[in-house]
């Protein structure tokens, strides 16, 4: 699945037009994430389908559902922009910068530094980057490329075997533990507990995907994690509030927030 995508952005690059630039005010993903609301950060995710699942919201109204998220007490926002296999556009990220004052990070499959600008044009804090779509140094390149643009990146591994060539090259300062196996699309918190120890010290690192509940949070949390990106338990959710109660069990947000 994962090439098949790879090859459909790499049509769509040589296609893309930049869109004019976005003017909305920046937030930073790190500080959001080095100083949550709770005691562990939330990246909220704003996603009507996937391949594995196929729609997943119905009723999409991504700035309702991105409010929803601001209002429940979530550190930032990530959108899925992928067209073709998430069901998402990148005008749904520049309607919701303009709508929500937290960091919002745009979700894709980024491998040029085409489409690196053009995740700035649309107003993005942040955006993803994920190990093993391009060769390593290419994705250092493309990493030190965001930062001099003024955008920050999650860098996201999915096994032990890429999170040591990642920091073998260079050290993010963000790192996504995603706990999906991209050739099975199983998901297990045991990829984070087992990568935890690999993490350098002053990098944070997010666990991504198989977030449901608390007792999931107190997993991640045990062993480090500075924050989470949930998607599909929140969408499912009655509300994109009632989502976040339900996964914090309650938890109230910091007075200092």
């Amino acid at each position: 699945m994962l090439e098949k995508i790879l090859e459909t952005k790499r049509l769509e690059i040589a296609k893309v037009t930049l869109p004019e630039q976005v003017i909305v005010p920046t937030f930073s993903l790190y500080g959001a994430l080095k100083q949550p609301n709770r005691s562990i950060g939330l990246i909220a995710e704003v996603k009507k389908a996937s391949p594995s699942k196929g729609v997943i919201c119905e009723q999409f109204e991504p700035v309702t559902i991105a409010k929803g998220y601001q209002e429940g007490g979530a550190d930032a926002i990530s959108v899925l922009t992928d067209e073709l296999y998430f069901q998402g556009h990148r005008d749904y990220l520049s309607a919701i910068k303009k709508e929500v004052a937290l960091p919002v990070m745009r979700k894709d499959f980024i491998i040029d530094k085409k489409q690196i600008e053009e995740t700035v044009r649309i107003g993005a804090d942040a955006m993803l980057l994920i190990v093993g779509t391009v060769p390593i140094e290419q994705l250092k390149e493309l990493y030190e490329y965001a930062y001099n643009l003024g955008l920050e990146c999650l860098v996201e591994v999915h096994a032990k075997e890429e999170l040591v060539e990642l920091l073998a090259t260079f050290i993010p300062k963000i790192i996504g533990v995603n706990n999906r196996n991209l050739k099975t699309f199983e998901t297990s918190l045991t990829q984070t507990e087992e990568m935890a120890e690999l993490i350098p010290e002053g990098t944070l690192f997010v666990s991504e995907s198989g977030i449901h509940d608390t007792s999931d949070l107190d997993r991640v949390k045990k062993v480090g994690a500075s924050g989470v990106l949930v998607g599909e338990s929140l969408m499912r959710a009655p509300s994109p509030e009632v989502g976040i109660t339900a996964l914090f069990g309650g938890e109230s947000i910091a007075a200092s927030s």
